[in-house]
């Protein structure tokens, strides 16, 4: 098996385009280790440096404790997963996983013993005689994976390999790869722009921006302590609400961020304070007093429960309902505050329809503040 090292990893192309721009990344012996960003982010670019598929501009790429800058995609002990599944069409399901065995002469019952194994995995033993056009995508992408199993690779990369999949059937796939990592016992690296993906599936998440790694840790680290308000805004559905708010402090010293407009006609003129607990007063805090922050709530965080509005003592404002989203387990609530869209995720007993004015709470405990020119976080 196989830990890897990103050492200052750039790619640039003609033109002066940067693709990928300083990554510096460890990843350790079998783990699963997910990036993520959307299109354009520079993460498939990444995956494709690993491979030896593109060339590394700059910085060191080791497998193990080998350097593999100029080693040829043969020779570095990895198997790529694509989203399109790349197999052969006039090839049946067992001439397909064999395919890349025969090319390194692998002999024949060695091969066919892989294959049966890596089928009996996958769930495929009753269909290694279909080619791949009277299958599923569902089935296709397992096929795909069953190619890279027998190989036994160091290393698996695989590039969106569900983008293709209905919902339901993505849903069933991240579970089976899932339990595919753990049975192997296989460094993944694994790129993705869906964030559920990214958050049920990995070890640890890379979330990248513009070519740039914005943050590395595991999936409840980047939930609850994001590094910069693009992180807050990526990881989570529905996604954090972010409002224009400005730091104040009170006369009893304590800091509190204040949002909404005293002559707004929509919600009766009213200005919203929320008093920040003691135990997310940063140090940093009082350089931001009196100056515009963004206040990130998630819609979690928003309530329109009656127990939590009878104990709040701060952060309760005004709302119209726009739309209500009934989920089943629980119900979306898109409302409108002095024409700021809040959106909040509570019971699916809630009352709340379209057009009702209803009061929320925000609970303190669980805001972010973020600095408005730089977007880095202030407060988690």
């Amino acid at each position: 098996m196989a830990s890897l090292s990103l050492r200052g990893i750039y790619k640039k192309y003609p033109g002066g385009v940067v693709a990928v721009s300083d990554v510096n990344l460890e990843i350790r012996d079998k783990e699963f280790i997910i990036l993520v960003g959307p299109s354009g982010c520079g993460k498939s670019t990444t995956l494709r440096m690993i491979a030896g598929l593109e060339e590394i501009s700059e910085g060191e790429l080791y497998i193990g404790d080998r350097l593999v800058n100029d080693i040829a995609p043969k020779d570095r002990d990895i198997a790529m997963v694509f989203q399109n599944y790349a197999l052969y069409p006039h090839m049946t399901v067992f001439e397909n996983m064999a395919f890349g065995l025969k090319l390194r002469k692998v002999p024949k019952d060695e091969i066919a013993r892989k294959v049966e194994e890596a089928a009996r995995i996958l769930d495929l033993t009753h269909l290694l005689d279909r080619k791949p056009k009277a299958m599923s995508g569902g089935q296709r992408q397992r096929v795909a994976l069953g190619r890279a199993i027998v190989r036994s690779p160091k290393v698996f990369l695989l590039d969106e390999p569900l983008s293709n999949l209905d919902a339901k059937l993505r849903a069933q796939m991240r579970t089976e790869i899932s339990k595919l990592h753990k049975k192997l016992g296989t460094t993944f690296i694994y790129v993705t722009h869906d964030q559920t993906e990214a958050m049920t599936m990995g070890d640890r998440i890379v979330v990248m921006k513009d070519g740039f790694v914005q943050q590395i840790d595991t999936p409840q680290a980047l939930y609850e302590n994001p590094v910069n308000k693009f992180v807050a805004g990526f990881l989570g559905s529905p996604q954090m609400n972010f409002i224009d708010a400005v730091l104040k402090k009170n006369e009893n010293r304590q800091y509190y961020v204040e949002f909404g407009s005293e002559d707004s006609k929509t919600a009766r003129g009213v200005k919203y304070q929320i008093i920040i607990p003691e135990s997310k007063c940063v140090a940093d805090l009082e350089k931001y007093v009196d100056r515009e922050v963004t206040l990130g709530v998630r819609p979690e965080s928003v309530h329109d429960e009656e127990m939590y509005l009878s104990n709040a003592t701060t952060g309760i404002i005004d709302c119209n309902v726009e739309i209500t989203e009934m989920m089943g387990a629980e119900t979306f609530l898109y409302l409108e505050c002095q024409g700021i869209p809040i959106t909040a995720r509570v019971s699916p007993r809630s009352t709340a329809r379209p057009q009702d004015e209803i009061k929320v709470a925000i609970d303190p405990n669980r805001i972010h503040l973020f600095d408005k020119e730089t977007e880095r976080t202030i407060v988690n």
